[in-house]
Order: C-alpha cells, then sequence, then structure tokens
C-alpha cells in the first residue's frame, strides 16, 4: 500500500462561547483538515489545530509545513509511520500540530487496513473513555453554575481553569466544591503562578479536595516545578512542560511530575504520544490525554489512544463541547456522560461531512 495523494483543507468553526484561561481568551477557532488516501482505495483523515501561544503555530503555518511534508509522504506506506516522522523531523523542528494531522490520517488508515478500530489496532479492548469537562475562567459564581450543569449532566472530572488572580480563583473554588460536592476536580494554572504563589494556593486546593493541579509554573522552570512537587500536599502534572519525547525525560530526571499532560497537537500525533506515555509508564508516572481546540475528528484519535493504554489516568477531551463543528465531522464517536463511547467500525471511525473535500 502506497500514500498517493495528500489534501489540507482550512475551516472556520465557530465556538458557542469565548474560552479564556491565564494565557489569554480564545474568541475562535479554525482547524486544518487532512486527507490521505491510498492505491488500495482507503482513506485516512487527520486534523491540525494550531494554538500560536501554545504550540507557536497558526493555520497558516499548519498548512505550509504539510505542504512541505507531503513530497516525503507521496510514494510511501501508512505503515512506515517512523520513517515518516523521521523525514518529518528532518525538515522542521516542532510543528507538531500539522505532524499530528498527517500521523492520525496513517493510523486511520492502518486500523482500516486490519479491519478494526484504532484502540484495537493499537491494543486495547475497551472502545469507553471517560472525560472531564473544563471550566474556563469567569466569575466565581458564573463558574460554579457550570459546574453544577455538568454534575448534572453526569460529569464526574471537572478541570477548572485558575492562574490570573489568586483571590478570584480562591472564591471560584469554594463556590464550584459546594456546586458540586462530589466532582473529582483538578485545577489548571496555565503557567500562571510562581513558586511562592503555587505553594500558596497548593494549601487553599487540598482544603476543597482537589485532586491534582496543573502546570502551576512557567514551562521552562522545570527546577521549580521539582521544588513544588517535593513540597505539593497535591499531585503535579506537567503540560506546557511537555512537547516531546525528550521533554517526558526530563520531568521524570527531575522527578518534576506525578502526571504527565500529553497533547497530540504538542507532540506530532500518535507515534510521539505513544513514546511519551512509555517514557513516564516506565518511572511510574500517569498521564493524562489532552487537547487543544480540536474539533470531533481529533478528539476521537485521542479517545482511541486512551483507550489503548491504561498509563492514562485522566482524559481531557472536551474542546468539541465548546463550538459547532458540524460542518467539518458528520459522526465521530456517541457520547453518554462522562463517557465518549467509541465506534466498532475499522479505524477512528469518523465520517467528515461530504464536499469538505
Amino acid at each position: 500500500m502506497k500514500i498517493t495523494a495528500i489534501d489540507a483543507r482550512r475551516v472556520a468553526i465557530k465556538l458557542t462561547e469565548p474560552f479564556v484561561i491565564s494565557l489569554g481568551a480564545i474568541e475562535s477557532a479554525d482547524t486544518v483538515i487532512v486527507r490521505v488516501r491510498t492505491d488500495e482505495g482507503l482513506t485516512g483523515y487527520g486534523e491540525g489545530s494550531a494554538t500560536p501561544f501554545v504550540t507557536g503555530e497558526t493555520p497558516e503555518t499548519v498548512l505550509g509545513a504539510i505542504a512541505m511534508f507531503t513530497p516525503a509522504y507521496l510514494g510511501q506506506s501508512p505503515f512506515a509511520i517512523e520513517h515518516l516522522h523521521a523525514a518529518m523531523d528532518a525538515m522542521l523542528v516542532g510543528n507538531g500540530s500539522a505532524k499530528a494531522a498527517l500521523d492520525m490520517a496513517c493510523y486511520d488508515i492502518m486500523a482500516q487496513a486490519a479491519g478494526v478500530p484504532l484502540y484495537r489496532f493499537l491494543g486495547g479492548v475497551d472502545g469507553r473513555v471517560e472525560t472531564d469537562m473544563t471550566i474556563g475562567l469567569d466569575a466565581p459564581d458564573a463558574m460554579a453554575a457550570k459546574a453544577a450543569t455538568l454534575a448534572s449532566q453526569g460529569y464526574r472530572q471537572i478541570k477548572v481553569k485558575a492562574g490570573s488572580d489568586d483571590e478570584h480563583d480562591r472564591t471560584a473554588i469554594s463556590l464550584i466544591r459546594a456546586a458540586a460536592p462530589d466532582a473529582h476536580l483538578k485545577v489548571d494554572a496555565n503557567q500562571g503562578w510562581t513558586v511562592a504563589r503555587a505553594l500558596a494556593m497548593l494549601d487553599c486546593y487540598r482544603e476543597h479536595g482537589v485532586q491534582a493541579v496543573e502546570q502551576p509554573l512557567p514551562y521552562w522552570d522545570v527546577d521549580g516545578l521539582a521544588y513544588v512537587r517535593a513540597r505539593s500536599p497535591l499531585p503535579i502534572m506537567a503540560d506546557e512542560a511537555c512537547f516531546t519525547p525528550h521533554d517526558a525525560s526530563t520531568l521524570v530526571r527531575h522527578d518534576a511530575a506525578d502526571v504527565i499532560n500529553i497533547k497530540l497537537m504538542k507532540c506530532g500525533g500518535i507515534y510521539k504520544a505513544l513514546q511519551i506515555n512509555a517514557i513516564a509508564e516506565a518511572a511510574g508516572v500517569g498521564t493524562m490525554l489532552g487537547c487543544m481546540l480540536e474539533s470531533s475528528l481529533a478528539i476521537a484519535a485521542g479517545a482511541h489512544l486512551v483507550a489503548s493504554r491504561r498509563n492514562f489516568v485522566y482524559a481531557d477531551l472536551d474542546s468539541f463541547k465548546d463550538f459547532d463543528d458540524s460542518s467539518v465531522v458528520a459522526s465521530a464517536f456517541g457520547l453518554t456522560p462522562p463517557f465518549i463511547e467509541l465506534p466498532d467500525t475499522p479505524g477512528l471511525g469518523v465520517t467528515v461531512r461530504e464536499g469538505l473535500f
């Protein structure tokens, strides 16, 4: 089997409401959908969702990188995934979203060729994945109201954005705990604290039964993260501090994280995500599969990955709830809160809208 054609399209997706974190507000989202075709009639789909202030990419750079990578893919087998990643890495450093789009399309084809859903192709047995839901920064009472709504819908895991103002965050977590007393809470500061602020806030979050705190410090401060973790009453999760398998190795060597948040758009797709997870698992560090502002297509790929590996202790695969992606995806998976239910169809099981390409 050989790859014969690659097409990429930029698609605008409308957010239902602005999504605010400590790094900034996101009011709209464009994503790039990729189609990879083969000489045996199999077609795979992937997605590259750019977040400039996290990955340094834009939709334009994703399209440009995919065009640059395309000659290295044409004529190759989609099963030659290590070779293809080596070729991409030799051309461009980073550009994880563009690499992820092509990567997941190849995995889609591989699983179709095997006649099994992707999670089974990767070694999994159960296509049901529990996801959390995220509450963006807002007025504390509005955040609490959203927590109550999510709990009433059946979601058991709630992630709360923080890191902009300490007094706001203290009030918000108190109201959220009261509104959703049985919820398993995680807090994500998105690099918003110093070491001193992190240690002070961790005590507050412990008092409210928070399970873990994500990326309290700037991504580059691995020593600081290790310092905080050694003194933290709560598990510490790394997110922006880990893009690559090398980053995961650094975090492990520094004892800087209890959990590593892997994102396909950061690391470059399933192939590299599997490497990061293996490094973490060998060191006794758990993982979470997170997301950027991705449509149901990339979320499906992430859910298949989570369903294939026991070391994923959390799944944060909720971005598809923040916007209307019906112009892109006709069907992807079932949702019975809090579970994503993957189909048994071969590959990703995603159907893109007719006429998208």
